[in-house]
């Protein structure tokens, strides 16, 4: 068995595989997408079989491309799309029903009647996280009432839920494990934070019987073993994190107070809290941020819901795009003395609003607006709600006598915005602060990497692993507070009209 890893990195629209070598360097790279399901306005769902399928062709891809065969991978390691729902039947491992996909805002009517029952202080306390149809728990509850013979067949026992973790390592393990991990657990709205276990209160509250549950384990540990039908070869699955959470270790934000953000489909932000089960006065999210060796460090957690999505409906929307490459040129070609906003809104805001039912809307357009503008505007849409983010992030870090803006914030970025220097720039202009971008921009299936070559022995542990990370770049703040002051005040103004409750 040769000394390589795989990360498998299922996204929202396409999945991955990654090949590292000893030294952390790629070597070979997968990649498929699969469509996208949209059964009604604000619903979207996947196909997992798809799924499943876009997994397979992109590890044998990767494989290829690394000129090795299955035997050669010492250890898998597994980072995935965050709460969306997969309910599978036990015996054959076939789902009884499409994906139900983190984006998705069908349950928000559900979400609103805990609400008015006074129950989301009892979720909040005990998740770390808010009503609202982003998160799995609703979601779950939603297939089993929906679905016909759901609700017997689960409460039978035969059949299993699981985020899509859980459900690629059932498949790759031929249905021997039945498992997820601590941070893809801690997004369902029925697992308790603090007792790191299923929650029996929010069971019953959502009526889920807990025999659709799996065993919920740390981020480095023994997930269980590919099968020679599933993956060509018997290779343990030793590493699992939730795509941020596994974005976060990439970046080896180890050390309380450090930050990064993620900017894939949507954009989302974590500060790591260390042991501090930070409970956030600004309508942030506090989440697991990794557990080894059973110690769970905790984060606060900002989600933006739209943020590449922006630049796809640029393209696939309204097509006044012809390639995502495209934005960042047109940007720098927009009028500056047009102000246009877009709030992206297309299944409704994120954090720090909460509010499912708001839609997306542009304003300050004129007849001169055009692709330029309408580019400029969807990057800029992601730093605006970036700035959000961060802003609401030092409250409550400064909150209980911690220290805020002691030293100068610096932003780690990953994902595939990060790879506009255009976006970039003006991030850091926005948030006032510096942005560095490292040298591996796959930092979330480096995170999982690491999680799983550190368990095989292959990667040196959490302080070595920091050590080694490396800055590609950094942009330093260059507009002027004036024109900042006026571009966020607004950015701040047009949300302000967009959403549905003040």
């Amino acid at each position: 068995m040769g000394g390589f890893v795989l990360a498998i990195d299922q996204g929202t629209t396409s999945s991955r595989a990654i090949v590292f070598d000893r030294s952390m360097r790629i070597v070979g790279v997968g990649q498929q997408e699969f469509p996208q399901i949209f059964p009604k306005s604000g619903w979207v769902e996947h196909d997992p079989e798809a799924i499943w399928a876009s997994v397979t062709h992109s590890i044998h891809d990767a494989l290829a491309r690394a000129r090795i065969t299955a035997a050669d991978i010492a250890a898998i390691g597994i980072t995935n799309q965050r709460e969306t729902v997969v309910v599978w039947n036990r015996a054959t491992g076939k789902p009884i029903h499409n994906a139900i996909v983190w984006q998705d805002r069908r349950t928000a009517s559900t979400c609103e009647k805990l609400k008015a029952d006074g129950l989301e202080k009892t979720f909040t306390e005990k998740t770390g996280l808010l009503l609202d149809p982003y998160f799995s728990g609703t979601k779950l509850a939603w297939l089993l009432y929906h679905v016909e013979g759901a609700r017997a067949r689960a409460e039978k026992g035969e059949l299993c839920f699981g985020t899509i973790d859980s459900f690629l390592i059932f498949r790759l393990t031929g249905g021997k494990s039945f498992v997820t991990d601590a941070t893809n657990a801690s997004r369902t709205l029925i697992f308790n934070i603090a007792t790191q276990d299923w929650d029996g209160d929010l069971l019953k509250l959502l009526n889920i019987p807990a025999s659709l549950l799996p065993e919920v384990k740390d981020c480095a540990a023994d997930f269980g073993v590919t099968t020679t039908e599933s993956f060509g070869a018997e290779v343990p699955i030793l590493g699992v994190a939730g795509d941020q959470q596994a974005a976060t270790i990439g970046q080896a934000c180890f050390e309380p107070g450090m930050v990064k953000s993620t900017y894939g489909t949507g954009c989302f932000a974590l500060i790591n809290t260390g042991e501090d089960m930070v409970r956030s006065k600004n309508r942030l999210l506090t989440t697991v941020a990794y557990r080894l060796d059973g110690k769970v460090t905790y984060a606060l957690e900002g989600s933006i819901f739209v943020a590449g999505a922006a630049v796809q409906w640029l393209r696939d929307g309204i097509k006044v795009i012809g390639d995502a490459a495209e934005t960042g040129r047109l940007a720098a070609e927009a009028d500056p003395n047009q102000q246009v906003y877009l709030v992206p809104a297309f299944t409704g805001m994120g954090a720090p609003w909460w509010d499912p039912e708001a839609r997306g809307a542009i304003f300050g357009m004129t007849r001169n607006t055009g692709p330029a503008e309408f580019a400029r505007a969807a990057l800029e849409a992601v730093c605006y709600q970036t700035r959000d983010l961060l802003d609401a992030m030092q409250k409550d870090w400064a909150k209980d006598g911690r220290e805020a803006g002691d030293q100068a914030m610096v932003l780690r970025v990953d994902g595939g915005m990060s790879a506009s220097d255009w976006t970039m720039q003006r991030l850091s202009d926005i948030l006032d602060a510096p942005v560095d971008r490292p040298a591996i921009i796959e930092t979330t299936a480096l995170g999982a990497a690491f999680l799983a070559a550190s368990r095989a022995g292959l990667w040196p542990g959490c302080d070595d692993f920091a050590k080694a990370w490396a800055r590609d770049e950094r942009f330093t703040p260059a507009m002027d507070e004036a024109t900042r002051t006026q571009k966020l005040r607004g950015w701040r103004e047009a949300v302000k009209r967009t959403l549905t409750h003040s």
